[in-house]
């Protein structure tokens, strides 16, 4: 419709609907929003509400006199110098000797001021507006003006909204309901569609509950099947009273590029694939250390696999092919003990085209800059992104169904892929984004800051959104954003029996909050279902400012476990934001730290590997306090008393609370970190090794074991490191094992391009590339590994006090060989341990080495039966050796080994 027609057609409603609160005409308006009540009026928001009668002015005058003005429409102008003008009243504020909430710790000095008993019954109606704190001169001039951020006055006078059950849309037989959490609109209206692009058909008001701050409808009939949006009037600064058409912050599900909710219930049989009600998840995970985890992107999966029909490639579908390439190699690390997939993000995202988004074709050179020019230029119309950029929480993304236009067809189809999965012997887990929002403000795939400005996300001292997790931050500490996290963990795991979910920057949220959702989900599964996360601790709630966070030292005890830094870094060298040289020269424990130095690595002292290794070991322990290590000044020391920068290194309590990893989607890839760090001469062959060393150590560490798409295939992306918006080109995989597609172009410009210069070499290197047997070796090595943890319960002991009592390295202290990690673990009647004892043992070195344990002298072990079976991978393990009269093994060049005590 053309803004002209439109406008005829409102003009026309307004005549005709005697001020209806929102004409028919209003729902097809193609603007998404529309300024009823102009106002340009910008004020920061420098105080704060502390509860529905106390607010907080950090930094104001405390003598001053200030008074809080109220417009019902938002045209209140607080010029310094000039009296306030379009109020339409004021309130009169006391001082307070209140003390800040904990909950506002973080707030600068300044005072405290109380609202007057008798106005607090007003407050629930002037918020449907605008407030604004003034501190005037004695002739009534404005000295000083800002908005107060709202969301401590919203929790309290709305605390009775944490208990609304039916938020969204709830279709039932002969009715559907909607509710919609909006308590600062002056009015809200839903308006109906009985199709995906069609024009609207009703529009209903909604009425306002001041008990919980919700508005509702209730329309006669069942509109499962069809569409709706809201029409919230509310105020927004520096805009004055506007009307949003938005979508529901709880939809379950949208039509194409989320345009409109679509109205379903979840539990209806026309969603579901034929034995949806029955499927259960493999019970291969009995605790949570027992979790070996690939996380996949459905895109990567299967764009890139020609035995899937070209309709299914990159969508859920594809995962019902069971003959594919892609599902042929799940199915075999599931045999091998392989438990889980963790997709990356799969809820509605903010940054792919749904329909007709761009499929560029790169060609060029092994170092070319052509391949990340088209890639760049396509960035934001392709069909790639990783997905950390939420839309909608609640509802599948829409690009990876077989038609995003029809709002039931991705509900049906996900499901169809969490069946297809468990069939191969897989549990399912997600990768989930509550710490931020694609988008906030008035922008139009805004949702939460278009229904309830203000409220949902963090705020900084002058009002504006934190952004420190890359975008506009959340605020889970508030009460109604923890309630739409737990709502949609909860909706996950009720109705797309989701296993697990994995918490993106989790550090940004309180521990608090995290144990709720923990009992929410388990619930709704009848069962446990394991909470994994990011527990970096930074940006502005570092520390414990704001709240106790859900971070690696502040989730100690709550069985939630954190990504840990600790062994990864040592594994593969420097840190994750290294740059120009650094990147090359900082060499990991893998990688030839001091034992193998490139052209620029010859300057690391010993102690640095024996750091290293200590570092390593501390992994292996699954990171937890009181285990004691005796360290390579020949100390013993508890793991929560060696130093990791300014952290202790062994910061859990339980084996769970750890996940170890050595390569995942951030960063360069293992294979490629080792490009940039390994000497030159290093054959393909020994480069394919090292990863089995990095891939191998994660294996035998005591906590979860998390692994990368493809490190089992060399996956490269061609030294890029961060490939969110780097196409399908930068993100390829290869189920054939013939290509690792290493050497296909310089990286992307944005995150790499300082670096070109550094890279360029590398990338034209062909004796880098590995053969497809190098692909082979490395795959079948990795099945191994799998086969090898999955054989014991002493690789994922289930408590800390197992492993203070099972678990002793030795070749420890000051006169180790510091190349060579190696422990016992006893398993002497322990449950599932199927062997008395096992000996682990990794060579880093390009030497055979002999490491001797007195302990073991005149033990009979032998290699591990995977070792000795004829269809072992590795051929070079086999030649290992253990010595009983001496207690000494003999371990080749590079080569992870593991004997056994019957």
């Amino acid at each position: 419709m053309t803004p002209l027609r439109y406008a005829a057609l409102a003009a026309a409603a307004l005549a005709s609907s005697a001020h209806a609160a929102v004409p028919l005409a209003t729902c097809d308006n193609p603007s998404f929003q529309e300024v009823l009540q102009a106002s340009s009026a910008k004020l920061d928001a420098r105080a704060v509400w502390l509860d529905r009668r106390l607010l907080a002015w950090p930094g104001a005058d405390a003598g001053a006199s200030i008074r809080l003005y109220h417009s019902a429409n938002a045209s209140i102008v607080a010029k310094p110098g000039a009296k306030v003008e379009g109020a339409d009243g004021t309130l009169t504020l006391e001082k307070s000797a209140a003390k800040l909430p904990v909950r506002f710790k973080y707030l600068a000095a300044g005072p405290v001021l109380s609202l007057r008993a008798a106005d607090l019954a007003r407050m629930k109606d002037l918020h449907r507006g605008q407030l604004v704190l003034v501190q005037e001169a004695a002739d009534g001039r404005v000295v000083a003006a800002t908005r107060v951020q709202v969301a401590g006055a919203l929790d309290d006078l709305y605390a009775a909204a944490d208990g609304i059950t039916d938020l969204g849309a709830t279709p039932k037989q002969g009715r559907t309901a909607f509710r919609l959490w909006a308590p600062t609109a002056r009015s809200v209206a839903v308006c109906t569609y009985d199709s995906a692009s069609g024009r609207a058909t009703a529009v209903h008001d909604m009425a306002f509950d001041a008990r919980t701050g919700a508005w509702a409808a209730q329309v006669a009939r069942d509109l499962s099947g069809s569409y709706y949006r809201y029409a919230v009037d509310v105020a927004v600064d520096g805009m004055g009273l506007v009307r949003n058409l938005v979508t529901d912050p709880y939809s379950v599900s949208l039509t194409t590029d989320s345009k409109r909710s679509y109205v379903a219930d979840l539990n209806a049989a026309r969603l579901k694939p034929k034995g949806w009600d029955a499927t259960r998840a493999p019970n291969t995970v009995k605790a949570q250390t027992d979790m070996v985890i690939y996380e996949l992107h459905v895109r990567d999966f299967s764009i890139n696999d020609p035995s899937v029909p070209v309709d299914k490639r990159g969508k859920y579908a594809a995962f019902g092919e069971a003959g594919s390439n892609g599902m042929r190699h799940l199915k075999a690390l599931a045999r091998a003990g392989l438990t889980d997939i963790h997709l990356l993000p799969v809820y509605d995202l903010g940054s792919v085209p749904e329909k007709d988004c761009a499929v560029p074709q790169p060609a060029g050179s092994p170092d070319g800059e052509s391949q990340q020019a088209l890639t760049r230029k396509t960035a934001d119309t392709d069909c790639f992104n990783w997905g950390y950029d939420p839309y909608h929480y609640n509802a599948p993304e829409g690009s990876y169904a077989t038609d995003p236009s029809d709002g039931a067809r991705r509900i049906f189809e996900f499901r169809q892929m969490v069946m297809d999965l468990h069939r191969a012997g897989l549990r399912v887990g997600t990768d989930v984004v509550y710490n931020h929002t694609f988008i906030a403000g008035q922008n139009e795939k805004s949702v939460l800051d278009r229904v309830v400005p203000g409220y949902y996300h963090r705020l900084n001292a002058v009002g504006a959104i934190e952004r420190s997790t890359c975008c506009g931050n959340t605020a889970t500490e508030n009460l109604m954003m923890a309630k739409l996290m737990i709502d949609s963990a909860e909706l996950w795991t009720r109705h797309y029996k989701i296993d697990s979910f994995r918490f993106d920057l989790m550090g940004h949220q309180p521990r608090a909050a995290m144990e709720r959702l923990q009992k929410r989900v388990d619930k709704a599964a009848g069962r446990h279902v394991q909470l994994i996360g990011e527990g970096w601790n930074f940006g502005e709630v570092a520390d414990g400012a704001r709240f106790v966070q859900a971070s690696q030292l502040s989730l100690n005890g709550s069985g939630i476990g954190t990504f840990s830094d600790r062994a990864r870094d040592a594994v593969r060298g420097g840190s994750a934001g290294d740059s120009g040289e650094a990147m090359i020269r900082r060499q990991g424990y893998i990688n030839g730290l001091v034992y193998d130095p490139n052209a620029l690595g010859a300057e690391h002292p010993r102690v640095d590997l024996l750091r290293a290794a200590d570092m390593i070991r501390v992994g292996l322990a699954g990171s937890v306090r009181p285990y004691s290590l005796q360290t390579f000044d020949g100390s013993t020391r508890k793991l929560a008393d060696i130093a990791y920068g300014n952290q202790p290194a062994g910061y859990a309590s339980q084996p769970g609370e750890v996940v170890n990893y050595v390569e995942n989607h951030d960063n360069q890839t293992l294979f490629d970190i080792n490009v940039l760090k390994l000497p030159l001469r290093t054959s393909a062959a020994d480069r394919a090794r090292v990863q089995v060393l990095g891939m191998a150590i994660n294996a035998f560490s005591q906590g979860v074991a998390y692994y990368h798409a493809g490190i089992d295939t060399l996956r490269s992306k061609s030294l890029d490191k961060n490939s969110f918006n780097s196409g399908d080109w930068f993100n390829r995989i290869d189920w054939s094992y013939q290509d690792n597609y290493f050497g296909t172009g310089l990286p992307p410009q944005d995150d790499n391009g300082k670096d070109w210069a550094l890279l360029k070499p590398f990338l034209a290197n062909a004796a880098i590339k590995p053969l497809p047997a190098d692909i082979a070796f490395a795959r079948d090595a990795f099945r191994d590994l799998l086969a090898i943890r999955a054989s014991s319960t002493l690789f994922r002991m289930r408590s800390t006090d197992d492993i203070v009592q099972r678990l002793r390295f030795y070749n420890t202290g000051a006169q180790q060989q510091p190349t060579v990690l190696a422990a016992w673990i006893d398993g002497k009647g322990y449950p599932g341990a199927n062997f008395a004892g096992i000996s682990y043992l990794v060579n880093v070195d390009t030497v055979a080495h002999t490491v001797s344990d007195a302990a073991l002298r005149g033990k009979r072990l032998k290699l591990h039966p995977v070792h000795a079976a004829a269809s072992a991978a590795d051929k070079r393990a086999v030649q290992a050796r253990f010595d009983s009269a001496s207690g000494s093994f003999t371990v080749p060049p590079r080569t992870a080994v593991v004997f056994v005590a019957d």
